[in-house]
């Protein structure tokens, strides 16, 4: 049986769940929802060749509109995905910065497991010091910056899937979020997740339909809103919905970052050792093989 045919058969069995329950008059859990909600967010990462800007920015009010009051610093990145293990809910990624110049080089290996207890594993490369050093993911003794993604208002944590089984998951209400039905589902830390994570609970605002969270609102321990999560310009791709642009506030800092993907290739071929760390240390390597994916996708 191929990868592919394995993605659809989940994708099918998923939504077949949802639309069982409901022809039985059985309402969808929160978990059912999230478990179809994540297995669409892990598509843009299956076998993927993504190129994205990232632009961030101290924000204020103008005419009632967020908008930066500042230049923004901004990024171009070209990331590289597969989803693994015996499920396909891993996922390993490495990113790097195409642009500004001065910053061309530097790059992020990151291994994303499904499995509850199992942590995360990361790797910043920063070129100018010709070094690897892994950081942080989620420690609430770190601060926030050590897992940013580039030093963007993201963190590592903040694009996470999987794991779902270290959270209790309740539908707070179904209601409306820009227009468009959704569920609003709170998802909150259990004990040993609690010690890894530097939030308190989450609230999704999950389309109805498109099974895309629209909105994300992340709160501290102490039931503080110190993040918001925004996505825009949701597209179908291979018959799922994607949010290509994605804005995260610090509420705290009134700083935001918007990751806007610009070109979206699933189904390519990664070389072979490319998601490793020779990749962020050895540019002929890695130069060589993406120009292989390149070609593939122009």
């Amino acid at each position: 049986m191929t990868d592919k045919t394995c993605r659809f058969l989940l994708k099918t069995f998923l939504s077949l769940a949802l639309l069982t329950a409901a022809s039985s008059g059985e309402a969808a859990t929160g978990r059912e929802i999230l478990e179809k909600m994540e297995e669409y967010q892990r598509s843009i990462t299956d076998s993927a060749f993504v190129k994205s800007r990232l632009s961030s920015c101290k924000y204020g009010l103008k005419d009632k509109k967020i908008t930066c009051a500042e230049s923004p610093r901004v990024k171009i990145l070209e990331a590289v995905g597969i989803n693994d293990g015996a499920e396909r809910k891993d996922t390993k990624s490495v990113t790097l910065v195409l642009a500004p110049p001065a910053e061309k080089g530097i790059g992020m290996l990151n291994f994303t497991y499904d499995e509850a207890g199992r942590d995360n594993e990361t790797w910043l490369y920063l070129s100018a010091l010709g070094a690897v050093k892994r950081i942080a993911n989620g420690n609430p003794d770190e601060d926030s910056e050590s897992a940013s993604i580039f030093g963007s208002e993201f963190t590592v944590e903040d694009l996470d899937t999987g794991k779902l089984d270290e959270y209790e998951i309740n539908i707070l209400e179904e209601t409306t979020e820009g227009g468009r039905e959704v569920w609003k589902i709170e998802t909150v830390p259990n004990p040993d997740r609690a010690k890894k994570t530097r939030y308190g609970r989450r609230v999704l605002y999950v389309d109805k339909e498109r099974y895309v969270p629209l909105r994300v609102e992340l709160y501290d321990k102490q039931g503080k809103e110190i993040k918001r999560l925004l996505s825009s310009n949701i597209e179908q791709i291979n018959d799922v919905w994607i949010a290509k642009s994605q804005t995260m506030m610090n509420l705290v800092d009134d700083r935001l970052s918007n990751l806007a993907r610009l070109k979206i290739n699933i189904g390519v071929s990664i070389p072979d050792g490319f998601l490793s760390q020779r990749t962020l240390t050895d540019a002929a390597f890695r130069e060589a093989k993406l120009g292989v994916l390149r070609t593939q996708v122009e």
